[in-house]
C-alpha cells in the first residue's frame, strides 16, 4: 500500500533554511576551533621551549657555582702547607659557608681516597660514612673518563630526607702530580626548587645516565627513576638549537614537551604538559560555539517557519480555489493581498474564473441550440470561442509564472511549484491552440526552409542539457546546401527528439553526437545524426517507430517521440532510417526533398530517378 504523505512547502523552506544555517555555523565553528587550536598549539610549543631554555640556563649557572665551590674544597684539601688541624677548621668553615655540600671526596693517585663529611647534616637523618662507601662501591665512578676531562653528574640520593647529587670533576693539583678527581655530594634543594617553580608545567632535570636528577614530583627523584617515556633522549641531548619541542604519549596520555641542554655536565632539562590540560580552553571555546550555534538554529527555525507560512499561505489558498474550480465552481475569488508575482497570479486566477463562468454560461446556451442544429459543427465553433477567451487569462498566468521564476533560485521548492504552474499553463495553451486548429481545420504550412538554420536552432535549445550531461556535439554542414520544402518547427522537433533520445541512451556517461547535413543529389538532402551510445538490438529496431513503444524505464518516456517524428517526416514526403549495432552506437538518417523551385532552377543532372541513400560518412569535422 502506497502511503500518501503530504509534506507542505513551508516545511521544505524551513528545512532548507536550517540546513544552510547549520552548514554555515558548522563551518564557522570548525574553522574558529581549528584556528584557535593551531594558535594554542604553537603557543604551548613556544612556551614549553622557552621555560626549558630558561630553566637550563639557571641550572647551568647553579652547577657552575657548585663547580667553583668544589674547586675551593679541592685546593684546600691539596694544600700541604697547612696543618691537619688548620685544614679541619677551614673545611668546617667551608661546609658552613657552602651549606648545600654534604660531603667532599678526593681521589688522588698519591694520597688515595680522602673523604670529608658534614656530620651536622648526616647524623640527624641517620646517614654515615659507611652508607656513602657502600653506595659508591655499588655504583663506582668512571674515574678514568673524569681524569680525561669529563664532568660527571649523577643522582646519588640515599635518603628521602636528603635528595642529593654527586658532582665529579678532574683536578690537577700541585704541579708535577698526576691529575686526581674531586667529587661533591650536594643537596638538591635549589634544583628541586627550580623544578617545582611552575604549578602547571611538569619540569625535570636528567643526568647523563637518563635518570631523573630533579623533578616537580620529589618522589621520582628519591626513587631515582629512569626516564623511559621520552623519544630519542640522545638526540634531545645533542640538539644544536637552544630549545626544541616534541609531542609524545606516556601511559595513554598525550604530552607536549620542551627540552634544552644544560651545557655544564651535558644534562637535559625537560618541561612537559598534558595535552588535555593545555587545550582545555579549546574545548571550552567549542562548547560555547555549540551553544551559540544551537541558539542560532532555534532563532532561524522560528523565523523560517513564520516566513515560510507567510510566503506559502497565498499559494495554499490558490490551490484550494483551483480544486473548487475543478469541481465546476466558478464563483471562487481569491483576495490578492500581496503586491508581488503571487498577487498578480491571484488576480489572473480571478479573471480566469470569471471568464470560465461566462464561457460556461455561453456553453450552456449553445448546447441548447445544438439540439436543433448540426452538433459537430456547433461544437467546433463553440470550442474555438472558449479556447480564444480562455487563452488570454492563461497567457497572463503563464507570464506571471515566468516572472516569478526569474526571481526565485533554482532548486527551491517554490521554484519547483511555480515551474509546475508554468509547465501546466503551457500544456493548457498547447491544448487550446490544438483545439483552435482542430475547430478551424488548419493545415501545417510548408515553405522553403534552410536546414542549417533549423539545425542551429535545435542545437541552441538542447545545448545546455547536452553539455551538463557531458555530451559533445560534432557538426558538419555542406556549404551551399539547397532549401527544402517543409515546416521548420516540425523538423526542429524531430532533431530535438533524436538528440535528447541519444543523450538519455548514454545514461549519464560522456559521449559524442555527430550531426551532418549533406546534399545527396538534386532532389534530396540527407541529415545524419550519429551517437556513440550503447546501440539498439536488431529485434527492437523494427518496433522503434510504433506508438507507445519505449525501452525506457517506467515514468521516463511515453513511447510517442519517435512515432511522432516518423509521422512528421512522412508528412514531409521524406524517410527516416536507422542503422545501429549494439555497443557501437546508433545512426538515424533523415531524407527530405529539396524545394521544387530549387529543383527547377538547378542545372545539375539528375543521376538517379529514385531515392538513393549513401553510405555512412567515414568522418566528421567540427
Amino acid at each position: 500500500m502506497k502511503l500518501n504523505i503530504r509534506f507542505p512547502i513551508r516545511y521544505k523552506i524551513l528545512l532548507i533554511l536550517l540546513v544552510v544555517v547549520t552548514a554555515v555555523v558548522s563551518t564557522i565553528t570548525f574553522t574558529m576551533a581549528n584556528l584557535f587550536h593551531s594558535d594554542k598549539r604553537s603557543y604551548i610549543h613556544d612556551l614549553t621551549s622557552l621555560i626549558a631554555v630558561h630553566s637550563a640556563k639557571e641550572a647551568d649557572s647553579l652547577l657552575e657555582g657548585y663547580h667553583e665551590r668544589l674547586q675551593v674544597f679541592a685546593r684546600l684539601m691539596y694544600n700541604e702547607s697547612l696543618l691537619q688541624d688548620q685544614k679541619t677548621e677551614l673545611l668546617k668553615g667551608l661546609f658552613k659557608d657552602f651549606d648545600e655540600f654534604v660531603a667532599v671526596t678526593l681521589y688522588d693517585p698519591k694520597s688515595g681516597v680522602v673523604a670529608v663529611y658534614d656530620v651536622n647534616q648526616l647524623i640527624p637523618i641517620g646517614l654515615d660514612r659507611e652508607r656513602f662507601d657502600a653506595y659508591r662501591e655499588k655504583y663506582p665512578l668512571p674515574l678514568e673518563k673524569i681524569r680525561a676531562g669529563e664532568i660527571y653528574i649523577e643522582n646519588s640520593t640515599l635518603s628521602e630526607k636528603l635528595p642529593s647529587l654527586t658532582l665529579a670533576i678532574p683536578y690537577k693539583g700541585p704541579a708535577g702530580r698526576t691529575p686526581g678527581v674531586v667529587t661533591g655530594t650536594i643537596r638538591l634543594d635549589r634544583l628541586l626548587s627550580l623544578a617545582g617553580r611552575s604549578k602547571v608545567f611538569e619540569t625535570f632535570l636528567l643526568d647523563g645516565q637518563g635518570t631523573i636528577l630533579a623533578h616537580t614530583d620529589v618522589k621520582k627523584v628519591i626513587e631515582r627513576l629512569p626516564v623511559d617515556w621520552l623519544p630519542d633522549i640522545e638526540s634531545l641531548s645533542n640538539q644544536q638549537s637552544a630549545g626544541t619541542t616534541k609531542e609524545y604519549e606516556h601511559n595513554g596520555t598525550g604530552f607536549v614537551g620542551g627540552f634544552s641542554e644544560v651545557k655544564f655536565g651535558s644534562l637535559l632539562v625537560g618541561v612537559q604538559i598534558a595535552k588535555k590540560a593545555a587545550f582545555l580552553s579549546t574545548k571550552a571555546l567549542i562548547n560555547d560555539l555549540l551553544w551559540v550555534a544551537f541558539g542560532l538554529l532555534l532563532v532561524s527555525s522560528m523565523f523560517g517557519l513564520l516566513w515560510a507560512y507567510r510566503l506559502t499561505r497565498p499559494i495554499q489558498r490558490l490551490s484550494h480555489a483551483a480544486k473548487l474550480v475543478s469541481k465546476g465552481n466558478f464563483d471562487v475569488q481569491i483576495d490578492a493581498t500581496s503586491r508581488d508575482e503571487i498577487g498578480s497570479l491571484a488576480t489572473s486566477f480571478n479573471h480566469m474564473t470569471s471568464e470560465l463562468k461566462s464561457r460556461e454560461k455561453a456553453l450552456i446556451e449553445a448546447n441548447e441550440k445544438l439540439v436543433q442544429s448540426e452538433k459537430l459543427s456547433a461544437f467546433g465553433q463553440l470550442s474555438a470561442g472558449i479556447a480564444h477567451e480562455v487563452k488570454n487569462p492563461l497567457t497572463g498566468i503563464l507570464g506571471y509564472a515566468q516572472l516569478s521564476l526569474r526571481k526565485l533560485d533554482n532548486g527551491t521548492p517554490l521554484h519547483k511549484n511555480i515551474s509546475v504552474i508554468e509547465k501546466e499553463a503551457k500544456r493548457c495553451k498547447a491544448i487550446i491552440e490544438n483545439l483552435m486548429k482542430f475547430a478551424r481545420q488548419e493545415q501545417v504550412e510548408f515553405q522553403d526552409t534552410d536546414l542549417i538554420d533549423v539545425a542551429g536552432d535545435a542545437l541552441a535549445i538542447v545545448d545546455h542539457q547536452l553539455s551538463i550531461n557531458r555530451i559533445k556535439v560534432i557538426k558538419h554542414f555542406d556549404p551551399e546546401l539547397p532549401l527544402i520544402s517543409g515546416n521548420a518547427n516540425q523538423i526542429q522537433q524531430v532533431l530535438i527528439n533524436l538528440m535528447i533520445n541519444a543523450q538519455q541512451a548514454m545514461e549519464g556517461t560522456p559521449g559524442t553526437i555527430a550531426l551532418r547535413i549533406r546534399n545527396c543529389n538534386d532532389k534530396w538532402v540527407e541529415v545524419w545524426l550519429k551517437d556513440n551510445g550503447p546501440g539498439i538490438d536488431k529485434d527492437i529496431q523494427d518496433k522503434l517507430f510504433e506508438p507507445f513503444f519505449t525501452t525506457k524505464k517506467s515514468g521516463k518516456g511515453t513511447g510517442l517521440g519517435l512515432s511522432v517524428s516518423y509521422g512528421i517526416i512522412k508528412e514531409h514526403n521524406g524517410k527516416i532510417l536507422i542503422h545501429s549495432t549494439p555497443g557501437k552506437g546508433t545512426t538515424f538518417v533523415i531524407v527530405l526533398p529539396i524545394s521544387r523551385s530549387k529543383q527547377a532552377s538547378s542545372e545539375r543532372e539528375t543521376t538517379e530517378g529514385q531515392l538513393a541513400i549513401s553510405k555512412q560518412p567515414s568522418s566528421a569535422t567540427r
